[in-house]
């Protein structure tokens, strides 16, 4: 990958910042005690009350400076995962260093709050206390804020004098501490106006990738807020994202916004140690009073002048041209009341005989310009003729035009070009593929093959591009984007985040960006494309990534390596994919350590009814029930021989302590029990409606009631039927993990999975919306300007697995999801029957390492990497 990393922008306050390593001496020695200077009191304290989060505990320690007198209020500030920033002898060493800056008066007389994060502890034998740490930082939202507010301080705080004032509060974190100090802000301007955050994990842990693209929208209106960013240059690069371009993200939309920040870029990787070093410095810059806002200094200027064309898009006699054929204007069903003007060049070599590769232009007019910056027509009459790339048709395509609107004031100006061009979801591939592209199929020889077709464009061209190809792999396989517009002009700045928890697509994906490109209310499409070609990147793909300094948001520079992109992109050559996953810490599960490259799904049943209720026995054969033949099979794990055990439907199926399967038989309002030798069956429950169960190793079945909105637990010793749970949408799937000591509950209906503590009585509490499902693009819903695409409220969340590393697999209306222990979601497997229902998974097979799927009307095993 091609690519420089020389910085975007300067910033004058960045330049001070950067200029705080010139003081090391000051810095080092208000780090260390100090004679003289009075020394503050720290007291300690537990928190266990909270209604937020309910169940957790959290300890927490408070600081209270000498200089402080209850006449007189205190500033005030919070520092998530306390412990590191109370340590004296540690990274921050936050009370030495306020003493030093109280007493020097360098900042107010400030009461210091160090609070960790919440464990949900176990109280069933055997299991293990549960982190509450990811949920409660990364999470976006007001939570975590109404938590410290309304639970928290009021307790921390009690017979304490601390300021009202936001400008004397300020909140600090490290990592997910980092954001989660933002988001408290962000959320409760009111509560806290300063914001210190070191390495922040900006990143999709749980939607913090948002932020910059919500930092723009309030340019007219910005928050009261004074922040302070510090990232390190080796920061981590992993499934959740590229720490130092997200902070750079971040930074970038605060300038542009006009808040007063400041952000530091210093060395080092994701560690408190070069944030410790320059916390004096942070301090004293955010408790000043002096207003600094940070300036943009220009790019370097480096765009050519003249431009001069590539030697492959200057015409030659020698070369064989094709031609360009006008097309009819095109009037869109799936775009309707809009006209487009398009065309198809053919080359001199093709032949009617011969299957064409394919290549459809976005933004047509201008790729087939014969004396602007693309010349595709003499770029490839070069190539084709030099065999640097095969026969291949080329489609250009205009954006369409509301002709009721009037005539548009150029081309770029059609009416419907954004909307077409920059929504997420598939109705423009849909459009290509069901209206263009057979009207070209009907002239010429056009190759089915996906490996021979690609599309590109520019600007939101490229982003569309990208999106067509993404939604059709099966359809597109190489993409090319310049100045492409991974902004939120329609919700694209999603895209490397997708990326990185989306099983990795065939694609070959060329971009092209400059440091000299758009930074305005959507977005700086610099930091955007240099985010995606990070994330492909990471994620092992075919990818190439020109960057340049200077230019514009223009053709100049991907004109001028047009010729050469398109080299690279019709390639015969295979790429290898280089994954470098040592950004991943060790509780980082990425589907770069599941998934086994070229294994994909394969099928082990087919032309059934219905399939449901997958589960697996302890030597990992299968067993899963055909609701409409009606039947439960057996499937062997040592040579794949499927036996018929009972002639039952059920939908949901496990194996309890005792040895025998217990299911699910909505339709007769009963839970049973299933000899898995003898086929025999027996009445557990009646009177219950059960979707989903899960059983414990201690004689409780837990059942899912879905139309009536409860979880229910059932006493296999006494067959005493209590309703444990009721409240969520729609709960559907159910699994326990391996310690049973959490039950995680899917929602069909809404948009997360729950989790439970589980009691050793088998009561459960301590319920929480811990995993945040993916959720299907509503393609009936507003695709608004400057907005996320619609999605639909439901994530149709089914029934579910965990495997060996504590991993929930949860089946859903756009794939198997997959979650950390924490309720971090790792990423996302396709459906193999994208037309088919997922209705549940589970592992199984030679040492439980498939994961097979009930699709439908067929059942699909995936080897994973489980050892």
């Amino acid at each position: 990958m091609k690519t420089s990393f020389l910085f975007l922008v300067s910033w004058i306050v960045l330049s001070i910042a950067l200029h705080a390593a010139d003081a090391p001496n000051a810095n080092q020695a208000d780090r260390q005690v100090q004679p003289g200077v009075p020394q503050g009191k720290v007291t300690a304290g537990t928190f266990a009350e909270s209604q937020l989060f309910p169940g957790t505990r959290r300890d927490y320690s408070v600081y209270v400076p000498a200089q402080y007198s209850a006449d007189k209020p205190a500033s005030l500030m919070v520092f998530m995962d306390g412990n590191g920033y109370a340590k004296v002898d540690g990274a921050f060493r936050v009370p030495v260093v306020f003493d030093n800056l109280i007493h020097q008066k360098a900042m107010p007389v400030t009461i210091a709050v160090f609070v960790s994060p919440g464990t949900v502890p176990a109280l069933k034998p055997g299991a293990k206390d549960r982190s509450n740490r990811s949920f409660e930082y990364d999470s976006l939202g007001d939570r975590y804020a109404r938590f410290l507010v309304d639970e928290f301080l009021p307790v921390a705080l009690k017979g304490l004098n601390v300021s009202n004032d936001p400008k004397q509060r300020a909140v600090c974190g490290i990592s997910s501490g980092g954001i989660c100090a933002f988001t408290a802000a962000w959320e409760k301007p009111d509560q806290f106006g300063k914001v210190l955050s070191h390495i922040g994990s900006f990143t999709n842990i749980r939607g913090g990738w948002a932020y910059p693209g919500l930092v723009r929208k309030t340019k007219s209106a910005p928050k009261p807020l004074k922040i302070y960013l510090q990232d390190g240059k080796d920061d981590l690069n992993n499934l959740f994202g590229n720490w130092p371009l997200a902070n750079e993200d971040l930074a970038a939309a605060l300038r542009f916004a006009g808040y007063e920040h400041r952000f530091v870029m210093t060395g080092g990787g994701h560690s408190g140690g070069p944030g410790g070093e320059l916390l004096p410095e942070a301090l004293r810059w955010l408790w000043s009073e002096e207003k600094q806002v940070a300036v943009a200094s220009p790019p370097p200027a480096t765009k050519p002048d003249p431009w001069k064309p590539h030697a492959d898009a200057i015409e030659r006699d020698d070369v064989p041209k094709g031609v360009v054929e006008e097309m009819t204007p095109w009037e869109s069903k799936v775009f309707p009341n809009t006209k487009r003007e398009w065309a198809i060049y053919v080359p001199a070599q093709y032949k009617k005989d011969e299957p064409a590769a394919l290549m459809v232009f976005q933004d047509g007019h201008t790729y087939r310009d014969v004396k602007g910056r693309w010349r595709v027509p003499i770029v490839f009459d070069n190539l084709i003729a030099r065999g640097d790339m095969p026969p291949t048709i080329a489609v250009f395509i205009n954006p369409g035009h509301d002709e009721s609107k009037g005539k548009p004031e150029n081309r770029w100006k059609a009416s419907n070009r954004s909307f077409e061009y920059d929504s997420l979801g598939d109705r423009y591939s849909r459009f290509l593929l069901e209206e263009i592209l057979p009207e070209v199929e009907n002239r010429y020889n056009i190759s089915k093959d996906p490996e021979l077709r690609a599309i590109g464009g520019a600007s939101s061209g490229g982003i569309c591009s990208f999106t067509v190809a993404w939604e059709r792999p099966h359809a597109f396989r190489k993409v090319l984007s310049t100045v492409g517009s991974f902004t939120n002009l329609r919700g694209g700045n999603v895209y490397p985040s997708l990326v990185r928890k989306t099983d990795p697509k065939p694609l070959r994906v060329y971009l092209a960006d400059t440091s000299g490109d758009v930074d305005n209310a959507f977005g700086s499409w610099p930091w955007s494309n240099r985010l995606m070609a990070s994330s492909l990147q990471y994620m092992g793909y075919d990818v190439r990534f020109d960057w340049a300094e200077g230019y514009a948001h223009n053709s100049d520079h991907g004109g001028a390596l047009f010729p050469e992109a398109l080299k690279w992109l019709w390639r015969k050559e295979k790429a290898s994919p280089v994954i470098d996953t040592r950004g991943d810490l060790g509780g980082d599960l990425t589907l770069l350590k599941l998934l086994v490259p070229g294994e994909t799904w394969q099928p082990v049943a087919e032309g059934l009814g219905f399939a449901d209720a997958p589960c697996a026995d302890a030597e990992g054969n299968f067993y899963f029930s055909d609701m409409k033949a009606p039947a439960v099979y057996k499937v062997s794990a040592a040579d794949g021989t499927r036996v018929e055990i009972a002639k039952e439907a059920v939908s949901g199926l496990k194996f309890g302590p005792d040895g025998l399967l217990y299911g699910c038989q909505g339709a007769k309002s009963r839970v049973i029990s299933l000899d898995p030798k003898s086929g025999a069956i027996k009445e557990v429950a009646t009177n219950v409606v059960p979707n989903d169960l899960a059983v414990t190793a201690d004689g409780y079945v837990y059942i899912t009631e879905t139309k009536l909105q409860r979880v229910t637990q059932i006493n296999l010793k006494t067959g005493k039927v209590t309703a444990v749970d009721e409240g969520i949408t729609r709960p559907n799937g159910i699994a326990l993990s391996n310690d049973g000591g959490t039950l995680a509950v899917s929602d069909s209906g809404g948009e997360h999975t729950w989790t439970f503590r589980t009691n050793a009585d088998g009561t459960l509490d301590a319920k929480m919306p811990t995993m945040t499902m993916r959720l299907p693009i509503d393609p009936k819903g507003e695709f608004k300007f400057n907005e996320p695409p619609p999605y639909q409220a439901a994530s149709r969340g089914d029934g579910m697995a965990v495997d060996k590393a504590g991993r929930y697999y949860v089946t859903s209306a756009l794939g198997v999801q997959v979650f950390d222990p924490t309720g971090r979601q790792c990423g996302v497997l396709p459906k193999p029957t994208e037309t088919q229902p997922l209705t549940s998974c589970t592992l199984a097979g030679p040492k439980h390492s498939y994961l097979y799927v009930t699709n439908g009307d067929k059942v699909f095993r995936r080897k994973l990497k489980l050892d």
